[in-house]
């Protein structure tokens, strides 16, 4: 068993999440990755309401007794959205671990910290990482370029950006993007990290509510597809190769190209009821990291839990003291 500060935090018994994922943080897959001794999140805006969100919290205790989370994503948006009222379900609700991400958690904080409830709040830089240790959360997920969704404007990769946050933070540090495997977590072990993130790995697994189409092009795609969309609009994303995905990519180059131009196109609405629910892999923009390409099957959680973990602790028991050798013995 791998224990680190992040078990010790959060209360489980392995040191993966499965970070907020919009439309798939629900019940069946949070309540499984919890069972499997991670801790998943719940998405608290893929619910409608509120009220939506404390019935769903009480679907996945119905299904698990081990501890999971709820994701809060802050981001500004055309309609606005009853943050305090989301914040408010999530306290109430008994929720003991939130996951923020978007704009700064500041806001939020008094709230949760009053009720008991740890911070984890996702960055894509140290130096937004440093600013959301200083206003009080209690770990910080470090998203690296490679990750599916907003990787930020610095295009670092993990391989750098996770010790350089543990360098400089002094709260635990989880590593997310590029993270499917043992031998990555091993490997964000080494830099410093605490504990993974994943989000494109769940996504391939039995219970996640997607349509198996999306299953198995995850599983059948390289490291080479995806496509970082938005650049030039600077909120860069990286999505999933396809037709909608390349367009919205080839638009955004045009001159005096806006956002106003491949909002069709890009509108989450469309992806996840043509693609996700659908399965028309190239009728939508959908996301995911450049992890598919360490993905080579469609697993129960409990399974990918289990052989992440096995892997791990077999490459730190056996193959790495295997390549260190003791320098009193003459070679």
């Amino acid at each position: 068993m791998i224990s680190t500060r992040v078990t010790e935090l959060l209360g489980v018994r392995h040191p993966i999440l499965c970070g907020g994922m919009t439309g798939l943080g629900t019940a069946p897959l949070i309540s499984a990755v919890a069972n499997a001794g991670a801790l998943g999140f719940l998405t608290a805006l893929t619910q409608p309401t509120p009220e939506a969100l404390t019935k769903e919290i009480q679907r996945t205790r119905d299904l698990t007794d081990q501890p999971f989370g709820v994701n809060l994503t802050i981001l500004p948006t055309i309609n606005p959205v009853p943050y305090d009222e989301y914040r408010a379900a999530i306290v109430e609700s008994g929720i003991t671990v939130v996951e923020t991400a978007g704009s700064s958690p500041e806001p939020h904080l008094p709230d949760f910290k009053a009720a008991g409830v740890k911070v984890i709040h996702k960055a894509t830089s140290v130096r937004h990482a440093l600013s959301a240790q200083n206003k009080g959360v209690d770990a910080i997920s470090i998203d690296g370029f490679e990750c599916a969704g907003h990787p930020g404007e610095d295009d670092v990769p993990g391989l750098v950006l996770i010790p350089a946050a543990v360098q400089r933070l002094h709260i635990p540090v989880i590593a997310s993007g590029g993270m499917a495997t043992g031998a990555g977590l091993v490997a964000a072990l080494a830099l410093g990290a605490e504990g993974v993130n994943m989000g494109t790995r769940f996504m391939a697994t039995t219970e996640a509510a997607i349509h198996e189409n999306v299953k198995q092009q995850i599983v059948a795609n390289d490291e080479r597809d995806t496509v970082v969309v938005f650049r030039q609009f600077h909120n860069s994303a990286r999505v999933a190769r396809n037709q909608i995905s390349e367009q919205i990519a080839e638009i955004s180059k045009r001159p005096g190209a806006t956002f106003a131009d491949v909002a069709e196109l890009a509108a989450g609405a469309r992806g996840r009821s043509r693609v996700l629910q659908a399965g028309d892999m190239e009728d939508g923009m959908w996301w995911a990291g450049q992890t598919q390409g360490l993905i080579d099957s469609v697993d129960t959680c409990e399974s990918v839990v289990e052989q992440i973990m096995a892997d791990a602790e077999s490459i730190i028991t056996s193959r790495l003291p295997a390549v260190v050798r003791d320098r009193s013995v003459n070679v």
